[in-house]
């Protein structure tokens, strides 16, 4: 009984003095994020071949969801809404990726318009840091942006 108190106290004294361990159980990581899209099937070819993300297995197969790996987490495109809606460019997904020219190229081969911060067409804007980015939409009208703080 003596070990098992001794125990007990060894633990709850180390989480004491470990507050960050403590916390980091509790601490929330991102899962996903979830589009509601008008056709499910140009959402998924655009994040596809566009975004150049990977679809991951999702457990509905009801022919209404994709998902695509994003890092630690998912992006998960959900079909059902009316039509493609306006949003502000405030509110926006953003990519980094190892090359810019490359990834503008394939924008252009996609017929994709882009443009700066400032909406200068096809324009690239320089943050103070010196990483470069730009910004489009997504066929529902969802802000991206992509940066090359790789």
């Amino acid at each position: 009984m003596k070990r098992i108190h001794t125990l007990y106290t060894l633990i709850v004294m180390s989480l004491l003095a470990n507050p960050a361990q403590s916390q980091a159980q509790t601490k929330p990581h991102l899962n996903h994020i979830a589009l509601y899209v008008a056709d499910l099937q140009t959402s998924t070819r655009f994040y596809q071949e566009v975004i150049g993300l990977d679809t991951i297995p999702e457990p509905f197969h009801d022919g209404r969801h994709t998902w695509f790996s994003i890092g630690q987490g998912h992006l998960h495109v959900i079909s059902g809404a009316t039509a493609a809606t306006e949003h502000n460019k405030n509110s926006h997904l953003c990519f980094s990726v190892k090359s810019m020219p490359a990834f503008i190229a394939n924008l252009q081969k996609h017929k994709i318009a882009y443009e700066s911060w400032a909406g200068e067409k096809n324009g690239i804007t320089k943050r103070v840091d010196g990483i470069q980015q730009i910004y489009f939409k997504d066929p529902d009208g969802y802000w991206i942006e992509v940066n090359d703080d790789y």
